[in-house]
């Protein structure tokens, strides 16, 4: 099975460096890698490497970003992989996918074990990462696990069952939710999987995110659209605003220092009101 990586980036092209060069290190090596970003800016002068490396610029947001590899993809490669620029995949991981998928031809999508991820505290550095994972016990292959949506920034999906879905593009700029609305929809064609033999560390760095303001604002439209596009449980969305809404307001006396709590809090309530008015545009995001 070809397998191609897709890695969709902004403002972090050191990132990308370090991790091609993560990439060297896979017991079964991509077949190619696809880096999408808005301009060259975005990425590293040079992505010498013993797989092929392409590049493809001009259009800025997440899901605007990985739709334009998944139409240049899909008709040459098995399996897309998407590896946020900061994910450090254990050297294993993309042979424990081509061989998920050989057996599970009835696997639509599979999520790897994320041993610890940065997105939920401070941020990891990449020698904390590569530390994590040199110190991870070994693993005995399990059974997957039935999920609701594959996690964006470690996701494998088999082409053939893609079709004509691609990412939301109404999700603008950071795309929040944009892998649940993606990957849930694919559960109609085959199972979506977490596989905990398969695994790595996300850096959640900070670098090249949306404003607080613009991020709380995600925080609430971006579940709230996707009820009514019918891509997600009313309940699963509803306790996801809900749960976001607490911890800003909560938090905003003594914000964590690498959250901009107050922002979001604005921008939860921003969200509130043109729900309550019957307004429901994600991209409102860019007029902030």
């Amino acid at each position: 099975m070809k397998i191609v990586v897709v890695i969709a980036t902004f403002g972090r092209p050191e990132h990308v460096t370090r991790l091609l060069a993560q990439l060297e290190k896979q017991t079964r090596l991509p077949d190619a890698v696809i880096i999408s970003a808005p301009d060259a800016g975005h990425i590293p002068s040079s992505t010498a490497s013993t797989f092929p490396v392409s590049t493809l610029l001009g259009k800025t947001g997440l899901p605007a970003q990985r739709n334009i590899a998944l139409e240049a993809a899909l008709d040459r490669f098995d399996i897309v992989t998407f590896f946020d620029d900061d994910f450090i995949p254990e050297d294993t991981y993309l042979a424990g996918v081509s061989a998920a998928f050989d057996k599970q031809p009835d696997w639509a999508v599979i999520t790897g074990n994320v041993l610890r991820d940065g997105a939920s505290s401070a941020g990891l550095t990449w020698d904390e990462g590569i530390q994590a994972l040199a110190e991870a016990n070994p693993t005995a292959e399990a059974p997957g696990v039935d999920k609701l949506c594959g996690y964006g920034c470690n996701m494998a999906i088999r082409t053939a069952f893609i079709g004509n879905l691609r990412f939301d593009e109404r999700l603008v700029l950071y795309g929040w939710q944009e892998d649940v609305d993606f990957t849930s929809q694919l559960r109609v064609k085959g199972r979506v999987v977490g596989l905990n033999s398969i695994r790595g560390v996300h850096l959640g760095v900070k670098s090249g995110r949306v404003s607080g303001v613009r991020f709380g604002y995600s925080q609430v439209a971006n579940p709230v659209y996707l009820i009514r596009k019918g891509t997600v449980p009313l309940t699963f969305a509803l306790r996801l605003v809900g749960k976001n809404l607490l911890a800003n307001l909560a938090r905003s006396l003594w914000p964590e220092s690498y959250v901009d709590r107050r922002g979001r809090l604005r921008g939860n309530l921003l969200a509130i009101s043109h729900v309550v008015r019957g307004r429901v545009e994600p991209e409102y995001i860019l007029e902030i």
